[in-house]
């Protein structure tokens, strides 16, 4: 059985783990200052939102994720021709209606899929799985590079879905914001809390910066940290901790809302490199996507792991 990957663009992955793998991407349409950026992981169309440096003023930033026609067109066009059955792994359905919109896809592609198989010459049923994260931006990372090992090993579709959800449970995201102001400005256009102006006031003021936390689809802060690089150092720690102790799927993955080479240059991220290597555990660098950095702002830091239960210690 042929089995592939679906991912929105909001899910953290490596350019060269995508086209190694043929994972397709459902984009997300993103609209800034009467600017329109089709945000599927491409790096030319994220260099160019990079270098017009709009992550910085894109409190009004719209986004669109892929909706239920575009995702239909994607598998009835090319998915179901050329697999016999797609996971589709999607960020928080308590962040993005991405999930929603691919659920509600799924019953026209599956009602319509045998005459284009049959067509073309296709033998055999269609199945899709889509699979919630409940995590974002890096944090969905660890769920998608599971998946990817399971089809590689030749597992039944029924032990991948039943490990995606478990999965999906003991993901970890975590977010490092460089700019208060601009996270509680984002965060008010979509009346999310994470952050009041109290805490940006004051974190501004005193440069506190604050480690926010994604898990089982709820995101708040889990602590606190004096300035930005202080704030790596802190969250990379962490990072190189749970590798130590046992992680439940091999790899960490650490996005950047720009330039990848300032993760080199972070307080703690050699450590953190180090612990990896050791431990036999894959460090995926990623850029962060379009829609990302409208949402936490440039130069934030997201770092995503999956692990047992265990209470964050900052």
């Amino acid at each position: 059985m042929r089995m592939g990957l679906a991912v929105d663009a909001a899910c953290d992955l490596s350019q060269a783990f995508i086209e190694q793998h043929d994972i397709a991407i459902m984009p997300i349409t993103v609209r800034v200052d009467r600017e329109t950026f089709m945000d599927d992981r491409k790096p030319a169309e994220l260099q160019r939102f990079i270098e017009r440096r709009l992550g910085s003023r894109s409190h009004s930033a719209e986004t669109e994720p892929c909706p239920v026609e575009d995702v239909q067109k994607l598998f009835l066009e090319k998915l179901v021709l050329e697999q016999d059955c797609v996971f589709c792994l999607t960020i928080t359905a308590t962040r993005s209606p991405i999930n929603e919109h691919v659920n509600k896809a799924s019953f026209a592609i599956l009602k319509s899929y045998r005459q284009i198989r049959e067509r073309a010459g296709v033998p055999g049923p269609f199945m899709m799985r889509v699979i919630d994260t409940r995590n974002i931006f890096a944090g969905a990372a660890p769920s998608v590079y599971e998946a990817t090992r399971m089809i590689a090993a030749g597992e039944t579709p029924a032990a991948i879905r039943e490990r995606m959800l478990h999965l999906a449970n003991h993901s970890y995201g975590y977010m490092l914001p460089r700019d208060l102001y601009y996270l509680r400005a984002r965060a008010k256009t979509k009346n999310d809390r994470s952050v009041s102006l109290f805490s940006a006031m004051l974190g501004s003021a005193l440069d506190i910066k604050p480690i926010l936390r994604c898990f089982r689809g709820e995101t708040g802060p889990v602590g606190k940290v004096r300035g930005f690089e202080q704030g790596a150092e802190a969250l990379f720690g962490y990072a190189a901790k749970r590798v130590r102790e046992g992680l439940l799927v091999p790899m960490v993955c650490v996005s950047y809302g720009g330039d990848l080479a300032v993760l080199g240059h972070l307080p703690g991220y050699d450590a953190l490199r180090t612990a990896c290597d050791e431990c036999g555990v894959e460090l995926m660098e990623a850029p962060m996507s379009i829609t990302g950095m409208v949402n936490v702002g440039e130069g934030a830091v997201t770092l995503g792991l999956a692990a047992e239960d265990h209470d964050a210690d900052f």
